[in-house]
């Protein structure tokens, strides 16, 4: 028996089977990884793709948002030669928060988010940039198309929680949040990682 198209017979790898949108990149799908009620640090397994534990949260403080990767992007060169103090992109696919109404409550799901903005980070002198989206079709979020639109405190939360997450008591902090950006400048970041994951593995 033939399976029809475009039905998968094998599951696609988050990362690299399935497609960074339906008009990126403006309108991109997400895979998340984690949501705002997770105690545990949960992460794409890079070869099998699946998710795996990373750790326990380190600190009492909840990502404020979803949180996930934009498939088949890669941050390469290009990625770091957007953010001038850093030597390179992080070799990571390109992270997403994702504002929602509405609680979603797991990960491992896919979505599909309209792009506002992002958070130029740098982590141990790579770049680490956090776009910042709202769900496509939330019509609580609907007139929301620049990260101005957004409340002030929900970005300074994000701002807040990617200075901090990573804070061990008695070691050297090394992520800074250089600044915030708005739509324009979070869809060149998308464009050079989608063109840095050419680069790395081909289109």
């Amino acid at each position: 028996m033939a399976f029809p198209p475009p039905f998968y017979r094998w599951r696609p790898h988050p990362w690299h089977g399935l497609d960074s949108g339906p008009n990126p990149p403006s309108l991109v799908n997400a895979y998340i990884e984690i949501t705002p009620f997770d105690m545990v640090k949960y992460e794409l397994d890079k070869v099998t793709g699946y998710l795996h534990v990373d750790r326990p949260q380190r600190s009492s403080a909840l990502p404020p948002t979803l949180y996930g990767f934009i498939p088949r992007t890669f941050c390469g060169r290009r990625v770091g030669a957007l953010m001038p103090s850093t030597e390179r992109g992080d070799h990571d696919p390109l992270d997403i928060c994702v504002l929602s109404e509405r609680p979603i409550n797991r990960s491992d799901v896919v979505l599909q988010a309209r792009v506002v903005g992002g958070l130029a980070m740098s982590d141990h002198g790579e770049a680490d940039d956090k776009i910042i989206a709202v769900l496509n079709k939330d019509n609580f979020w609907a007139n929301v198309t620049e990260l101005n639109d957004l409340p002030p405190v929900l970005v300074e939360r994000l701002r807040h929680y990617f200075s901090t997450y990573k804070l061990i008591h008695g070691e050297p902090h090394h992520v800074v949040i250089e600044r915030i950006y708005g739509r324009e400048e979070a869809e060149n970041v998308i464009r050079a990682a989608m063109d840095d994951y050419i680069e790395e593995y081909g289109g």
